[in-house]
């Protein structure tokens, strides 16, 4: 995620006003995370995604290329896809979401708790602030807890 907020290059960083992701989803389902940034110089390059695993600790980081035309203002989702596992029920995470821009300055992190649960009723994002946008995958594979050996 960089080294600081600041990049090499100065200016100001990316800003993410907005963000929304379900806490809870079942196994299986594919996690929207919904972000609304802009950038004052309209040179955003990567979102940065770090999951952290409870118990088995960080993934590799996941950069997610923003599109032409989304380099000053973007609106949409970044998705996991998840995996029918009973190992995955009752698996915590968490995602860290930075945008960095081509100066290489990171905005503020923004964080969101995951748990998958085989009763979850995923939670649709507030209607009005985020367009339904497919803005990349975060390119990781979940770990399943494995079953105890008592």
């Amino acid at each position: 995620m960089g080294e600081g907020c600041k990049g090499q290059g100065g200016g100001k960083p990316p800003v993410i006003h907005q963000s929304f992701a379900a806490q809870e989803i079942r196994p299986g389902e594919t996690w929207k995370i919904y972000l609304r940034a802009s950038d004052p110089e309209g040179d955003m390059k990567t979102i940065v995604c770090t999951v952290d695993q409870a118990g088995s600790g960080t993934y590799p980081v996941s950069f997610i290329n923003i599109a032409e035309g989304q380099k000053n203002e973007l609106s949409g989702f970044i998705y996991l896809t998840t995996f029918q596992s009973q190992g995955l029920n009752h698996l915590t995470l968490a995602l860290t979401v930075q945008i960095q821009d081509r100066a290489g300055n990171d905005s503020p992190p923004v964080s969101f708790p995951l748990r998958f649960s085989p009763f979850a009723k995923e939670e649709p994002p507030p209607e009005g602030i985020f367009q339904e946008k497919d803005l990349g995958p975060i390119m990781i594979q979940l770990v399943p807890i494995q079953p105890s050996q008592a």
